[in-house]
């Protein structure tokens, strides 16, 4: 086989993102590569083989034992040469393998099959096994990491934040629970439809013409094929497998790949100077910026929302290859060998964002001096509650008022209410002792209390997907 200087590599996956993910890109190479393809094609031959000698050869012993071990020894390189002659992929495959079993078995080679009973078969597999061999695990390791980062964070003061403004308290643990939710339900997802993906053998047009003529049975021939090889039969088939049992998982890894670039995405703002809340790991030797020797740049966030942008719009393409003309055409023949790619791609950005995460470091007193920036401010909404309770229709604007005030007097919110509103003070101390026990001095001085259930909420969430990413753990392995 020619060796390939790696520099002449034209895609990035296969050398930037190999170099940097040797373990992984070696693991999807047993699923994805072109070597694995040939692999995968030569295994349903293999079974449509086997379900012949069962069905119309008498399951003939000595006919099971020369197939053996021959998934391995089908050379890529032969097959490539033999397509050279043939121009056909399918034709090349069988002509080779013909050539290694005995004479009386080769006119059962790919016999009753179409070219896409093979290659819808094998790509169901390959794209499963893909699946839940290396991406799956991966993914769930990445939620076990957020699962630990919620659960160590869970009780750590945050400033809660819409629109980019500070908002009322939470915790850092909650705020990682969003996406240990979003995450989890996303892989579970991910689990059950790559356990759908179905194959064929139904021939030319589905409609069992081919291996009508070969047996009485040819449906119960198909599930013979198809469960050697770990599949179910899709429900109709014309010469393709229906497309939306692939396109279901790719628009689900599609999902989960924006769940990863909107962690990434929030983790590298609040690593921004101005608020300074976490920090990446940063190596020994690592430079953030050729002019500027003082920079730590969040890179590796940055890194996985840039994938994010480089392959989510393929989504695209695998919504305009679920359209075949006439049962079937060839116009997605290019486009649908790039969904390895895809899957390469979308591995890549989950593994630098296992790395984010199991590196973070939490900076607790600088989300605490962000959470006191507004200082009281951040409890007018329970101050507004309170009184709407006590029965003031207009709270909401005796608060804001008393916001507006504060602001422009220098005064805290508290001191606002108990100079200017003696009666309005007197209530929200008497409701803050019935609702919550807590003495008004207490609350107002200590903003960061006032968070609800999100310490709560942070550690129940963490308790559920820790026991549900063991139960797909257990799934995938099946």
């Amino acid at each position: 086989m020619e060796n390939r200087d790696p520099y002449l590599n034209i895609s990035p996956l296969d050398h930037r993102y190999w170099a940097a993910n040797r373990e992984l890109f070696d693991t999807l190479s047993q699923t994805l590569s072109e070597k694995a393809a040939v692999r995968y094609l030569v295994r349903a031959e293999l079974s449509l083989l086997k379900a012949h000698i069962r069905t119309s050869l008498n399951g003939d012993e000595d006919l099971y034992a020369s197939i053996d071990g021959l998934e391995d020894r089908i050379d890529p390189e032969e097959v490539a040469r033999e397509e050279e002659t043939t121009r056909h992929n399918i034709r090349a495959l069988v002509n080779v393998i013909q050539r290694h079993i005995p004479e009386s078995l080769a006119p059962w080679v790919h016999l009753g099959a179409t070219s896409v009973d093979i290659l819808d078969t094998a790509m169901a597999m390959r794209v499963r096994d893909a699946m839940r061999g290396c991406v799956i695990p991966l993914i769930l390791d990445l939620l076990d990491s957020m699962i630990r980062l919620a659960e160590s964070e869970s009780e750590t003061p945050q400033a809660g934040r819409t629109h980019g403004q500070l908002a009322v308290p939470i915790t850092f643990g909650f705020a990682m629970a969003e996406y240990v939710s979003r995450l989890g339900q996303s892989v579970r997802e991910l689990t059950r439809l790559s356990g759908e993906l179905r194959g064929k053998l139904a021939g030319a047009v589905g409609a069992y013409n081919a291996t009508s003529l070969i047996t009485r049975d040819p449906e119960a021939l198909e599930d013979e094929y198809l469960s050697m090889l770990g599949l179910k039969r899709a429900d109709y088939a014309n010469q393709i497998v229906e497309p939306e049992h692939l396109l279901r998982l790719l628009l689900e890894v599609n999902v989960t790949f924006g769940i990863i670039a909107n962690l990434a995405d929030d983790l590298r703002h609040l690593q921004r100077s101005e608020i300074g809340e976490v920090t990446e790991s940063f190596g020994q030797g690592q430079v953030g910026s050729s002019t500027m020797p003082q920079k730590r740049n969040p890179w590796n966030s940055e890194h996985v929302k840039s994938l994010w942008k480089a392959f989510a719009p393929r989504v695209m393409t695998f919504y305009m290859d679920q359209i075949s003309e006439h049962q079937r055409d060839l116009s997605n023949s290019a486009s649908g060998r790039f969904v390895t790619d895809y899957i390469a791609g979308f591995a890549a950005a989950a593994a630098r964002m296992k790395k984010v995460v199991d590196g973070l470091a939490v900076r607790k007193e600088k989300m605490a001096e962000n959470l006191s920036g507004l200082g009281e401010g951040v409890l007018a909404e329970p101050t507004y509650i309170l009184l709407a309770l006590s029965g003031y229709a207009d709270a909401h604007e005796i608060v804001r008022s008393s916001t507006l005030e504060a602001d422009s007097s220098g005064r805290s919110l508290s001191q606002v209410l108990k100079e200017d509103e003696p009666e309005i003070w007197r209530i929200l101390s008497e409701r803050l002792q019935d609702v919550i026990g807590v003495d008004a001095k207490d609350f107002y001085g200590k903003p960061s209390a006032y968070s609800g259930l999100a310490a709560k909420r942070a550690r129940d969430l963490a308790r559920k997907y820790r026991d549900i990413s063991s139960e797909l753990r257990n799934e995938v392995k099946k």
